[in-house]
């Protein structure tokens, strides 16, 4: 099959309005990392569109310009910043309770510009998100009143700031575990389901349904089913809105999406994976209700069965114990802690073990997730990629791909395709590594 024609790319001129659904640490961490980088008082550690390079042509042309020379990305200086939140705090107060950052180093620093971004209420019923007690909320009951209220505040964002594209991104907690039902399957039941005010429509689908009304680009950096719902899929494919999610690959899960590639490479067996996290920020809050960890849960517990695939494999993966847990541990704030106990086989079935203990930062690691995905969507949008966008599984614990196929969650597979579809959109060839053309003339 012929790979399709590069598209037109239109230019990334005027302002790009980041709504972010949630203004706690992730959102705030990445707001303040943002404006200490355009003034030049931080660097954007973790982003791959500021940071990273793409190689262009063979390997002896030494072509490799930054990626953000290399496709037209929004400028930093002009983002421009709004939110929602169940707590009426400033970016500059929830940043300072965050915890994450520190505050005379990189808070005082931008206060005023921190101080600017206020949350406007948040579409939310605590059933969804039990250990929150916000009360920064819109006095909506019905689900058809909350979405017209979020498009209200989508539209007016855009005016009183003259943005001339949006995007926005879910960096808001985990809601309870979902499945896709009757209300999910087209747009008309949907419509109903939203009328009938029925519990499997969640704040996670009113802020993507809103999104994709207004033609704004939406990224899902939790697990709750929201652009994954059939009907809200088959939208953003039809309008050509460009889409990604879910869940934000920061600490456990980017290990384990490095680590069992390696094992299969190698054909190494596998007995069993144990994790364990400890993490106290609101998230942490969240997820010790077990309705909300549940989502969370199946959104971890994939990984290991779609990149070892036990039944090609039953010999090495056929019956594997994967554990996971996340505990609750206020004292350590932002700061998670994750372990990971992996019982492997070689040669003749000997045992070994790989142990790991990764003591990172949530917000530090899903900020420039954000902040990558943010641009990126933007760009999609503007070079008329609507639907799912599977290139951008890089940052994704359960990505989302097309119905009927199974995801790829091998990270440095993941790397290659976004930076092939980099390269096709800019219009360069496709690196496969084959590299058979450095021996032909030996």
């Amino acid at each position: 099959m012929s790979t399709p024609p590069s598209p037109t790319v239109a230019p990334a001129s005027g302002r790009l309005g980041v709504l972010t659904v949630g203004l706690g640490a992730v959102a705030s961490t990445l707001i303040a990392g943002v404006e200490l980088t355009k003034r030049g008082l931080g660097k954007p550690i973790g982003s791959l569109a500021q940071m990273g390079t793409i190689r262009l042509g063979k390997r002896t042309e030494d072509r490799s310009p930054l990626i953000r020379d290399f496709v037209p990305l929004a400028s930093l200086d002009d983002i421009v910043w709004g939110a929602w939140d169940v707590y009426p705090d400033d970016a500059y107060v929830a940043a300072s309770r965050a915890g994450v950052l520190e505050s005379g180093k990189h808070i005082e620093a931008i206060s005023d510009a921190l101080r600017e971004v206020r949350p406007m209420q948040a579409a939310f019923e605590r059933k969804y998100a039990r250990n929150l007690d916000g009360e920064h909320v819109k006095p909506i009951s019905s689900k058809r009143g909350m979405l017209n209220a979020i498009r209200e505040d989508i539209n007016k964002f855009r005016e009183d700031n003259k943005c001339d594209r949006l995007v926005m991104i879910w960096c808001a907690s985990t809601e309870i575990y979902i499945e896709p039902g009757r209300a999910h399957i087209d747009l008309e039941s949907f419509e109903k389901a939203l009328d009938a005010d029925d519990e499997t429509v969640s704040p996670a689908q009113i802020y993507a349904y809103a999104a994709l009304l207004e033609g704004v680009p939406f990224n899902n950096g939790a697990p709750n089913l929201a652009v994954d719902a059939p009907a809200l899929r088959q939208y953003a494919t039809d309008h050509k809105i460009a889409i990604s999610g879910k869940d934000f690959k920061t600490g456990q899960t980017l290990m384990k999406t490095v680590l069992a590639p390696m094992l299969k490479a190698r054909m190494l067996g596998l007995e069993g994976w144990y994790s364990t996290n400890i993490l106290g920020n609101r998230d942490g809050e969240v997820l010790d209700a077990p309705e909300n960890f549940k989502t969370k849960e199946e959104s971890k517990l994939g990984v290991l069965e779609d990149i070892l695939q036990p039944k090609k494999f039953p010999d090495l993966y056929g019956d594997i114990f994967h554990k996971v847990q996340i505990n609750y541990y206020p004292p350590r704030g932002d700061n998670k802690e994750g372990w990971d106990n992996i019982d492997i086989t070689g040669w003749l079935g000997y045992p070994m073990q790989i142990k790991v203990n990764f003591l990172c930062r949530d917000s530090i690691l899903a900020a420039p997730l954000a902040l990558d995905l943010v641009l990126f969507s933007d760009l999609a949008q503007r070079a008329g990629m609507g639907g799912i966008q599977e290139w951008l599984s890089f940052y994704y614990k359960s990505p989302q791909v097309a119905p009927g196929l199974y995801p790829e969650h091998d990270l440095f597979i993941q790397l290659t395709k976004l930076k092939n579809t980099l390269r096709w959109i800019m219009g360069e060839d496709q690196i496969t590594h084959l590299g058979r053309e450095y021996y032909e003339d030996l």
